[in-house]
């Protein structure tokens, strides 16, 4: 691995990092990052080489859009949408904080926890190799995705939370081009507005968050837990 032995360079994405080194979690197991199209051939070359076989995509089927390079022939995709779009849970969120904030996770988990089940089962039943997982900019989705996975593989909370916080640095250029504000700034008031902040809301979700039972009582297998487990660990 490079840079600080998890973020990784990978040419046309800026926001890209292996979980390994937080909680039990091993290098190479799990990688998080942005929507992968805008890598190059030398960033698809440099996803090989790190072990990627499987990307799971957690993008609505009308966010995605064409990959500048080819894929590598041996890389399988499997589309998992998280947001329950059409629903009227999404409805309520949108309008609260277009589910672009960790505002929603203790919402999604107990309403959709469906949705997040399915995205663990495409993890844990992956052909062997490195598994990428991403949304668009590879915070919120993503990032609930990654808390699930890392409170199971028992990351403290301070572990989960300066992973999530990574990316509105990371993403800060690429929210500078499409001409949004400073996402942190906004994300902050946002929940500044509701007198919470990040880091209590992401301390509250994952304290409430019961491993393994979450995943159990919503329909993950034991075989399917003991599948994940020996990836993410051994």
């Amino acid at each position: 691995m490079e840079l600080n032995g998890r973020e990784l360079s990978w040419d046309g994405c800026v926001n890209v990092r292996d979980l390994g080194g937080l909680g039990q979690v091993r290098p190479g197991a799990v990688v998080r990052m942005e929507q992968p199209g805008r890598l190059t051939e030398a960033g698809w070359a440099a996803a090989w080489a790190h072990g990627v076989r499987t990307i799971v995509d957690l993008r609505d089927a009308g966010e995605r859009e064409p990959d500048r390079a080819p894929r590598p022939a041996g890389i399988t995709t499997v589309q998992v949408p998280l947001d329950p779009v059409g629903t009227p849970f999404y409805e309520h969120w949108k309008e609260i904080d277009n589910l672009a904030s960790p505002l929603y996770f203790p919402a999604m988990l107990a309403e959709h926890p469906e949705r997040v089940i399915a995205a663990v089962r495409a993890i844990a039943s992956a052909a062997p190799g490195c598994v990428v997982f991403h949304c668009a900019g590879g915070k919120d989705r993503t990032g609930l995705l990654a808390l699930v996975l890392l409170t199971l593989a028992r990351a403290t909370p301070g572990e989960i939370i300066a992973d999530y916080l990574l990316t509105y640095e990371r993403m800060r250029q690429r929210y500078d081009e499409l001409g949004f504000r400073d996402q942190l700034t906004a994300v902050s008031e946002l929940l500044a507005s509701r007198n919470t902040t990040i880091e209590a809301s992401l301390t509250s979700t994952i304290a409430s968050l019961t491993m393994p039972g979450f995943l159990l009582e919503n329909g993950l297998s034991g075989t399917e837990l003991a599948a994940l487990r020996t990836r993410l660990t051994t």
